[in-house]
């Protein structure tokens, strides 16, 4: 969160404690008690919670949508039907206004643009209305925390998990858009990582800005230079894997697992699809980017923020990690576990909960 750390004082600190212990006990949720986190007094939480998508094209902001209304229903959340921002980062801020013209008392945002996002937080601040950002943290402006896992991490797995199978070659990531924090992170911990650790390896990169066909194109138009690809990172399975596998198929390029030339793919989102695609071998690796805690936080610290609550860097409950982003914004990093053939099956996956 973007809010100031509480400073406590001797007098402050007994009410604080248990402020804190009231909030473990009626809401249940991580973020309280042995997380760190301190309470400042404020008002009830009540109001209407507008939730903003950046678009509904990939399943994994399908299911992220999907698990919205749940969660805020679960956590006392009184959200208003998601709005959709196609991919848009002008509507997006004209979204966010529309919201804050309705009056809604707080506001869940999963910006698109990291920099201009800032318009629409700014809007929101001079209105005293609370944000809570989701999957990408922005450059600048006020928000109660950032609900975002590590995504340095996301590169960095996918580059150990590709170094470790393929001992020397071209590799190519598929890059998300570089004008998200997102982008720029797993895009430059694969970089460097490979770098670092495997320079036997040669990085490719596809600039695809979360667009599925710029996706395809590209890497149509790589392969076609470069036939003897060894490895396919995509930073987002939701909008590339089904152009990439179409692509490698399209060329007599995807084979299965264990075949001779099989392409190594590691992906990012853990959505049902990837799973699937490992299963038949035709992808080998995916980080499950948490959907459902996602949607789950948010509405927890939206709730949280309207009610006058801030929160310290530490360790949570919920086997996260609020840190302290050089902006000053807090973020909980929540977990995104690897994976492979050998947990694909794991039924506490949110990948093998969607029906």
């Amino acid at each position: 969160m973007a809010g100031r750390n509480v400073r406590n004082t001797r007098i402050a600190s007994r009410a604080v404690r248990a402020a804190a212990a009231a909030a473990c006990a009626t809401l249940v949720l991580a973020a309280c008690g042995s997380t760190k986190d301190s309470v400042s007094s404020g008002g009830g939480g009540t109001g209407k919670v507008g939730v903003i998508l950046p678009l509904l094209t990939s399943p994994f902001w399908q299911s992220y949508n999907d698990y919205v209304p749940k969660m805020a229903k679960s956590v006392g959340v009184d959200a208003l039907k998601t709005v959709n921002s196609n991919s848009d980062p002008s509507q997006q801020i004209t979204d966010i206004n529309n919201q804050l013209n309705q009056g809604v008392k707080g506001l869940v945002v999963a910006p698109l643009d990291s920099a201009a996002i800032a318009a629409g937080l700014d809007q929101a601040e001079r209105k005293g209305v609370p944000v809570v950002a989701v999957d990408v943290a922005p450059e600048k402006g006020k928000v109660a925390m950032v609900v975002r896992a590590n995504n340095v991490a996301y590169g960095e797995k996918a580059c150990e998990y590709l170094g470790k199978q393929i001992p020397s070659g071209k590799v190519v990531q598929i890059m998300g858009d570089l004008a998200s924090v997102n982008g720029r992170d797993r895009s430059e911990a694969f970089r460097t990582c490979v770098q670092k650790n495997y320079p036997k390896l040669k990085v490719l990169e596809i600039p695809a800005k979360w667009e599925s066909d710029t996706a395809a194109s590209k890497l149509d138009t790589l392969l076609n230079a470069n036939p003897d690809i060894k490895g396919i990172y995509m930073q987002a399975g939701g909008v590339y894997l089904a152009p990439t596998l179409q692509t490698l198929k399209s060329k007599g390029m995807l084979k299965k697992a264990g075949q001779a030339g099989h392409i190594t793919i590691v992906s990012n989102d853990g959505i049902p699809q990837e799973f699937d695609a490992i299963r038949k071998g035709e992808i080998d690796a995916t980080v499950s980017q948490p959907a459902d805690a996602y949607a789950k936080y948010g509405m927890y610290y939206i709730k949280a923020a309207m009610q006058g609550k801030t929160f310290k860097t530490g360790p949570t409950d919920h086997d996260s990690e609020i840190v302290k982003l050089p902006s000053g914004i807090l973020e909980d990093q929540l977990p995104a576990p690897l994976v492979t053939k050998d947990n694909v099956d794991d039924p506490k996956l949110w990948g093998n909960t969607v029906k």
